[in-house]
């Protein structure tokens, strides 16, 4: 099978979600220049020259991943919490590496991950083109084929969604905590059809250097220099 059949939580992919993520697949792998070139490896093989994976994912994922050691670096006691449950994750094996099966039991560090992209998303923008008339509850109408350019960082700091929404806070992504709160709160990968095709390859990336990362290193800010972004265009 071209996709997997559960998620890096464990969970199992809907009907739906899998003919989201095939739909995504198979539009983004038809822009992808040389598809159609009659280059080997084929489109949908990860690593192929010409799969969206590599183009995509290359600079938002080194994003996501600086900003998450960072702010672990600056909270030392999540990073503490995700170190103890690493080593926990890996006692009593004799090589220390993450498995697929190993990604669904990295929780807290996953709401790091979660945390991290929602305070800092490496993709801050995304256009859509409607292709029909939308109406909003204030009654205005969005007329069928226009542009609308949504804002992922607008809506991941807005402070009726998330209270103090600059402040890091894992447990924000906790079970009880995410109960109720609208899927469409929390965008780092876009949604819908033409979401993000690389979402779990960069999950389960993320999850393993984030892992690794901390099982050998403490991580601390360098004092007097505090992070800040540098948008640009990718």
């Amino acid at each position: 099978a071209m996709l997997p059949l559960q998620d890096e939580d464990g969970r199992d992919l809907s009907d739906e979600d899998i003919s989201a993520e095939a739909d995504t697949f198979m539009f983004e792998g038809e822009r992808v220049l040389g598809c159609h070139s009659g280059v080997g490896g084929g489109c949908s093989e990860p690593g192929s020259p010409c799969s969206p994976l590599l183009p995509a994912g290359h600079d938002t994922t080194a994003s996501g991943l600086a900003w998450l050691l960072y702010n672990l670096a600056c909270h030392p006691d999540h990073q503490e919490r995700c170190r103890q449950e690493v080593r926990e994750l890996l006692k009593d094996r004799e090589v220390e590496e993450i498995e697929w099966e190993d990604l669904s039991h990295l929780p807290f560090t996953t709401m790091c991950i979660n945390e991290s992209l929602r305070l800092h998303p490496p993709v801050t923008a995304v256009s859509r083109r409607c292709t029909k008339d939308i109406a909003l509850h204030d009654g205005h109408v969005i007329p069928s084929g226009t542009t609308c350019l949504l804002s992922i960082y607008g809506t991941h700091h807005n402070p009726s969604i998330w209270p103090e929404p600059q402040v890091f806070d894992p447990l924000r992504f906790s079970p009880e905590n995410t109960q109720g709160r609208s899927p469409l709160a929390f965008v780092p990968f876009s949604a819908g059809p033409r979401n993000c095709i690389g979402r779990s390859f960069a999950m389960a990336e993320m999850k393993v250097v984030a892992a690794l990362t901390l099982r050998r290193f403490a991580l601390r800010p360098a004092e007097g220099r505090p992070a800040r972004r540098k948008p640009e265009l990718v």
